[in-house]
């Protein structure tokens, strides 16, 4: 039995491979001291778009101080196969590797099995050991094909992992698709799995009384979407069952500090991971979702399950149709300031001579404003309707419209049969490309299709310095929006509340009261 610990390497999907210089220390430590016999440390590849941090390109002063923190350990990075070619190996991908690392994992869809097998003959070459890691194996009982290509492999490749990439198989599946492999290569089987319906560890026991003969951790689970079996998990059953020697101490500490990681990214399963999981569907969409902490569980199990069925979108809308019924607006956003001057906007909305109206980007301020009298649109992208009928006086809902992204919606759409009835969709977002998927967006296209001239912001403050990574991507979503927004030429933007938004001027709404 044979552990390889890969955390650095799958843990980077939350932080972009970058990772604390003393997380790293600590995290290596534990590794020099507890029954792991290979670290995974990241990738290495060719320079590829956009911003990927040190653990995935894994440069050579990197990898020296991992091996000096971690002697004992062997040390291993993977390829992801779809952006290697055999010619970048040729011209010195792995040459700087080569003192530190013993082991080269190749990341690798079925259907690219040949175009692998080339790539492992030259990094073997280079005097790595290689191991495969096949992606997909929920599906190779409908289509095991590729799997006569290994024949004659058993000098290029040394472990040949099953990787349950949808985190949906099952023990039996385990025990099947093991009689498969081995019926077609006598490479060593080893098992990567996801832990999308908490199968993780019983599949990893399965896979190992099945003769499988290395196995995938990460601390904490730590990994892509719903993450991988726990290493502190996998330990604390192989030392109460095999007596595996495990230093408690050293784990404990590394376990900690994960979990402090793990409030700030929160990964591990939920509804919609398990849903991807038992329907074989791919984790990364289900990540970005989560990841956003803009859509509720069950918007995410619906945009699945429209997936699934092949829809564009599940539900038609009616069309807002473009009118000139308002002069001004006001943008609400969930801000404290919202709150904080609630009865000097109620003074202002109610002014006739203003012919305004109150357009809220989300729902979170409906019982504060649900008595206003004046016309109110919801710019939604969430169930968060379901809150404007439990919050809205009875035989209010007239002066209500919840408006949604146009059609087709990225969610899908799922509201209530008395919530269609105040429904519409917008024909288009045309001030900005940034996303058709914000209620700050969809709020300001609502305003200028009713009309709007004028535009008040209220309750748009901004986050602190200390955003965690979902404030921070919804901040820059928001600052992009409104920086389009300010260059429509029809329409004067402002803000009657303090923010840490750039490019909005600040009026102060009681010179208008």
């Amino acid at each position: 039995m044979i552990l390889l610990e890969c955390t650095l390497r799958d843990g980077g999907y939350y932080t972009n491979w970058d990772f604390d210089e003393a997380l790293v220390e600590e995290y290596a430590i534990a590794m020099e001291n507890l029954p792991i016999n290979y670290v995974e440390v990241g990738y290495r590849s060719i320079p590829l778009k956009g911003y990927l941090g040190q653990y995935y390109y894994c440069p050579e002063y990197v990898l020296r101080q991992l091996k000096t923190l971690m002697p004992s350990k062997e040390l291993t990075i993977i390829l992801n196969e779809k952006d290697i070619r055999v010619e970048h190996v040729q011209n010195g991908l792995l040459e700087s590797a080569k003192p530190y690392v013993s082991m080269v994992r190749m990341a690798i869809d079925p259907k690219n099995i040949l175009r692998a097998i080339e790539l492992a003959k030259v990094v073997k070459a280079e005097g790595f050991k290689v191991a495969f890691n096949v992606m997909y194996m929920s599906n190779w009982k409908n289509d095991g094909s590729f799997l006569d290509s290994l024949e004659g492999l058993e000098n290029t490749v040394d472990y040949f992992y099953m990787v349950d990439s949808y985190g949906g198989v099952m023990p039996e599946d385990v025990k099947e698709i093991v009689q498969l492999v081995k019926s077609k290569t006598q490479v060593p089987l080893g098992f990567h799995g996801h832990d999308n319906l908490e199968m993780a560890l019983i599949n990893t026991i399965t896979a190992l009384q099945e003769g499988c003969e290395i196995v995938d951790a990460t601390i904490t689970g730590m990994g892509r979407g719903a993450g991988n079996l726990k290493t502190e998990l996998l330990l604390t059953y192989l030392e109460s069952s095999r007596k595996l020697p495990v230093s408690y101490r050293y784990l404990s500490k590394v376990v900690h500090e994960f979990e402090e990681l793990r409030k700030q990214y929160q990964w591990g399963t939920s509804l919609p991971y398990m849903f991807s999981g038992a329907k074989s569907l791919p984790q990364k969409q289900v990540m970005e979702w989560v990841g956003m902490n803009r859509y509720p569980l069950g918007h995410i199990i619906n945009a699945l399950n429209n997936q699934k069925q092949e829809l564009e979108d599940n539900l038609k809308l009616p069309v807002l149709e473009k009118s000139n019924s308002y002069a001004k607006a006001i943008i609400l956003g969930g801000g404290k300031t919202a709150r904080d001057h609630k009865v000097a906007i109620q003074k202002f909305l109610e002014n006739p001579q203003n012919e305004a109206i109150l357009i809220h980007a989300g729902a979170r301020n409906i019982k504060e404003y649900a008595s206003v009298a004046c016309d109110q649109v919801f710019g939604l992208v969430g169930s968060e309707s379901d809150k404007i009928l439990k919050e809205i006086p009875n035989g209010a809902t007239a002066t209500i419209t919840c408006v949604y992204p146009p059609f087709p919606r990225p969610m899908g759409t799922s509201i209530s049969e008395d919530i269609y009835k105040l429904a519409k969709e917008l024909h288009s977002i045309e001030f900005t490309k940034v996303t058709t998927d914000s209620p700050m967006a969809i709020a300001i296209q609502a305003a200028i299709d009713l009309g709007a001239e004028e535009l008040y912001f209220v309750g748009f403050d901004g986050y602190d310095v200390n955003m965690n990574q979902n404030q921070f991507v919804i901040a820059n979503e928001n600052q992009q929006v409104i920086d389009d927004a300010v260059n429509i030429e029809s329409v004067t933007i402002k803000t009657f509340t303090p923010t840490k938004y750039q490019n909005l001027e600040v009026v102060s709404l009681y010179s208008f009261l």
